[in-house]
């Protein structure tokens, strides 16, 4: 069952062509890359099967749907052993889109979404605070988002 379990280019140039448009059809990425349709989904299905593609998402504008706030927590556990159950916490809050580990003075990076500054401290007084084994965090406001896009990465043109 896991027979062909390697990338090669193929798979690069349809990965490629599918971050540049997530909507592009097997069968235009195949005739651009000279493959068949079906080998485009043989090939996709390789590819989640790895653990390389793991799903797809539709990219929105939420500042057009009156979620205007995006900030940036960083967020301080009592003790770093605790990051497992944090996450585990962190993931139930609709609000908070992504969490990251990391080093430095942050045990945790997290990005949230509120639709105003008076959602954004319901959020973080009722919701993210009372976490346990968050000690405090840092707030980090954005103000424009101007770069989201995948990873370049290399491959033969053969």
């Amino acid at each position: 069952m896991e027979k062909n379990l390697e990338i090669d280019n193929t798979d690069l140039k349809i990965l490629d062509l599918l971050m540049q448009d997530a909507n592009m059809a097997y069968t235009e990425i195949g005739k651009r890359i000279y493959v068949s349709g079906g080998t485009v989904h043989v090939r996709m299905k390789k590819l989640e099967q790895m653990g390389i593609v793991r799903g797809s998402q539709l990219v929105i504008d939420h500042t057009r749907l009156g979620w205007d706030i995006s900030a940036f927590l960083g967020i301080y556990l009592d003790k770093s052993s605790l990051y497992e159950e944090v996450a585990v916490e962190l993931e139930k809050i609709p609000e908070v889109v992504n969490i990251h580990y990391t080093t430095g003075i942050y045990s945790i990076f997290a990005k949230i979404v509120c639709r105003d500054t008076q959602h954004l401290r319901e959020v973080l007084h009722d919701k993210i605070q009372k976490v346990g084994g968050i000690q405090r965090t840092e707030t980090f406001i954005s103000l424009e988002e101007r770069i989201l896009r995948p990873i370049p990465f290399e491959y033969s043109n053969d």
